[in-house]
């Protein structure tokens, strides 16, 4: 709800704007911030609500984005013509509001911790108070998840895996509608694009997490977002060979594919790899760590065009680069860690076997002095 309203000032306050350095602040910075409060609360809070169809879940409620990608281009074209770009704002504050609503009706999550008791004072403590400094070096540690980063080998695997692919997945989006432009498609056509782009992914996107909330997949789902990517940075290769309109189209339907599994995917595979008791501050580095890339990503694409003039291919072979690379990457190291994990996992079965074994052996013999006495058979049950 705070983020709802951030968001709304943010619009509608930039809609007075005269410089572009107000524009940075309100649009900006008051904007996104109330953005990132909503985005953050209702994934962190849609992982506590679903346990068994958690990827349906995430998919399902992606479909909101899918459908504000369909509607962005042609409401966004229809109000700069009629009110200009300050009426627009306004109405996108308004439209921002809504997720005050939505916060208001999300089901408050039930926490498992008792109160505690209150029966006097503690005990004043020996050791020496820690300092200002450290404590706050404490709670960033544990608030950002740098202790999950550092001891978490998935987790470190997918948040660089994810922050590599990041500088290559947005390029579309931007450069799209101006590649087709540039090739002589028509304004109105070019923005189409993108809204078949979002029309596909309201289907695709259930469709990928009917498919990853399956039973067989449920180990895998990793495996299937590297798939994904390494769909979507083929994709664009497609994209780089033509600009007709039927190939862009083509395109746009091809790709939609590989986007709805990532889309579906993204924040699943991370509920998988992180406990769900550090969820939320695992999902606040890797979302800092993800805006990073996305800052840099639509400049560096555009210093190129800049050193290209102004040829697009270049830009779709960029973003082809980062998302194979990094599909490559995330695929391989899944699959080391999980050999390396196996011979562990085996060990351990192999010496629970061994104590269960001795245990038998040991109450057998104890059972020859007197055979009429009951013993207690000790078994040891390991899911390998």
């Amino acid at each position: 709800m705070l983020g709802g309203a951030l968001a709304s000032l943010g619009m509608v306050t930039s809609s007075f704007c005269r410089t572009l350095s107000q524009l940075y602040l309100t649009a900006g910075f008051i904007t996104g911030l109330g953005m990132c409060f909503s985005f953050q609360s209702s994934i962190t809070v849609l992982g506590f609500y679903f346990s068994h169809h958690r990827a349906l879940a995430n998919a399902l409620a992606s479909v909101g984005v899918s459908l504000g990608i369909t509607l962005w281009p042609l409401l966004s074209r229809y109000l700069l013509e009629d009110l200009g770009w300050r009426g627009t704002f306004l109405v996108f504050g308004g439209v921002f509001l809504h997720c005050c609503v939505c916060g208001a009706v999300l089901r408050p999550v039930a926490t498992s911790t008792a109160p505690e008791a209150t029966e006097g004072p503690p005990p004043p403590s020996k050791t020496p108070a820690p300092s200002c400094l450290a404590a706050c070096g404490r709670a960033i540690q544990r608030h950002l998840a740098f202790d999950i980063l550092r001891h978490n080998a998935g987790y470190r695997v997918y948040t660089l895996g994810v922050m590599w692919m990041i500088l290559g997945f947005p390029l579309p989006h931007v450069f799209l509608v101006p590649y087709a432009m540039w090739h002589g498609v028509d304004e109105h056509r070019a923005a189409l694009l993108i809204s078949i782009i979002g029309f596909s992914n309201i289907f695709l996107r259930p469709m990928a997490g009917l498919v990853a909330g399956r039973r067989d997949f449920a180990g895998h789902r990793k495996y299937l977002f590297s798939l994904a990517a390494l769909l979507n940075g083929l994709t664009n290769l497609v994209c780089a060979a033509s600009a007709d309109f039927r190939v862009l189209v083509g395109y746009c339907l091809v790709y939609s594919v590989s986007m709805s599994g990532i889309g579906a995917l993204l924040f699943q595979v991370l509920m998988d790899i992180v406990p769900m008791d550090r969820f939320s501050s695992a999902l606040g580095l890797f979302t800092i760590l993800e805006s990073i890339s996305i800052l840099i990503s639509p400049p560096l694409a555009g210093l190129l065009l800049d050193t290209t003039d102004n040829n697009f291919s270049y830009v779709f072979y960029m973003s082809s680069f980062f998302l194979i690379s990094a599909a490559l990457f995330m695929g391989g190291s899944f699959c080391a860690l999980q050999k390396k994990e196996r011979p562990g996992k085996q060990a351990k079965a192999e010496g629970a076997i061994t104590e269960a074994a001795s245990e038998q052996v040991l109450t057998a013999e104890g059972s020859c002095d007197s055979k009429k006495r009951l013993y207690t058979e000790v078994m040891y049950v390991t899911s390998v």
